[in-house]
């Protein structure tokens, strides 16, 4: 955060403010996954905000759901209780993807004692993630390895593998810092390019999300000159907390009043816009948005592609929440052999990125972002129709 401000405070003619906002932080001493049967250590990584185990650990027997989705849950029904559900990581960026949190949620629901969660390819290791338990209730969870999956669900004389699970650590209350770079235009409104900071313990979180702070610090750079030309303001958001749940962005979106909101005409959020060549816009349920990136594209002969239906993986659902148009510039959507399968485990790193993906980012999201800044307020309210 230090080193972003450093950056941002160099970028002519914008002011540079930092905001802070509380969150139901954690912090885990201990995890570990024993595999009961054998007493073998499996490599595993708590869930952020995962709830803790009583000191001694919680001992269960293992019920493999698969893919773990809805009808995973509703076919095993009577035999979640009181065991350790373990399901399968898919693929985040394509349609039809179930999202962790949803399948931790269904675990909990059934009344399972423990969740893990395993990455489907081998030599990847274990994946990480956020519980999205935000200090309330919850069950112990981990992300494991394909290998750890296969000793756990391999067959024991047609009995369960029995394992053993336990995380220990602490809630409280933390503050996350978010960084806001101002380039006034003509009117006292704004256009918000966001990124998040924050990533998780495996890997360098090169694609997620260091990728998105390269280019939205180059867009910065590359339009400051122009703004104050233009109908509307830049804003640069760089936000703290997005793992955990979306809280940073969520929260600060609370902290500021709703005349300030309504200045926000759109949201453009750069997350994991490197790791593969082709760029897709995730555009929140907004269908007039959606025709305008398209058309946008269309015009300015953008290599982009665009996702209509609501995908709450990014800070962008909670401006979208709050009413205002916004999307995801993200690498990878429907390209499961891409690079960001890699998210979430220790293959993020700065390896995966390729210069020539980030320069097509920026010059992407400057056509749209600086489109933004040059459109009527009229045409800007016509995008807040869903």
């Amino acid at each position: 955060m230090d080193w972003l401000r450093a950056r941002l405070t160099e970028v002519p003619g914008g002011t540079v403010r930092e905001d802070f906002v509380e969150y139901p932080a954690w912090r885990c001493d201990r995890a570990e996954l024993l595999d009961a049967d054998s007493g073998a250590a499996l490599t595993c990584t708590p869930l952020l905000g995962a709830a803790f185990t009583a000191p001694e650990g919680v001992t269960a027997e293992v019920l493999d759901l698969g893919l773990g989705r809805a009808e995973d849950f509703a076919r095993q029904a009577p035999s979640i209780r009181g065991r350790i559900v373990l399901v399968r990581h898919e693929y985040p960026f394509a349609a039809g993807h179930v999202h962790r949190r949803v399948k931790l949620g269904l675990a909990q629901q059934h009344g399972a004692a423990g969740f893990l969660i395993a990455h489907q390819e081998l030599g990847v290791g274990p994946v990480s993630g956020s519980s999205g338990r935000d200090g309330g209730p919850g069950i112990p969870a981990l992300g494991i390895s394909a290998g750890a999956a296969s000793q756990l669900s391999a067959s024991r004389g047609g009995a369960r593998s029995l394992a053993r699970l336990r995380i220990t650590g602490q809630d409280y209350t933390g503050q996350a810092r978010v960084l806001v770079l101002d380039l006034p235009g003509r009117a006292p409104d704004w256009i918000v390019v966001s990124a998040h900071v924050d990533g998780h313990p495996l890997g360098e979180s090169a694609i997620d999300n260091a990728s998105g702070l390269a280019v939205a610090l180059a867009l910065a750079r590359l339009l400051a000159p122009h703004t104050r030309s233009l109908p509307h303001g830049l804003r640069i958001c760089l936000f703290g907390a997005e793992e955990w749940g979306l809280a940073g962005s969520r929260r600060w979106l609370t902290q500021i009043d709703e005349a300030q909101r309504r200045r926000v005409w759109m949201n453009v959020n750069l997350d994991s816009v490197a790791g593969a060549s082709r760029l897709t816009a995730l555009t929140s349920g907004f269908e007039q948005l959606d025709g305008w990136i398209k058309q946008v594209a269309a015009e300015r002969a953008l290599q982009l592609a665009t996702y209509l239906p609501p995908m709450n993986n990014s800070d962008h659902a909670n401006f979208a929440a709050a009413g205002i148009p916004a999307l995801r510039l993200l690498a990878g959507f429907d390209e499961p052999a891409s690079n960001l399968r890699l998210l979430l485990t220790a293959g993020d790193t700065r390896d995966k990125v390729k210069p020539d993906e980030l320069v097509h980012a920026l010059e992407t999201s400057a056509v749209l972002v600086w489109e933004a800044l040059s459109t009527s307020e009229a045409a800007l309210e016509h995008l807040r129709n869903t």
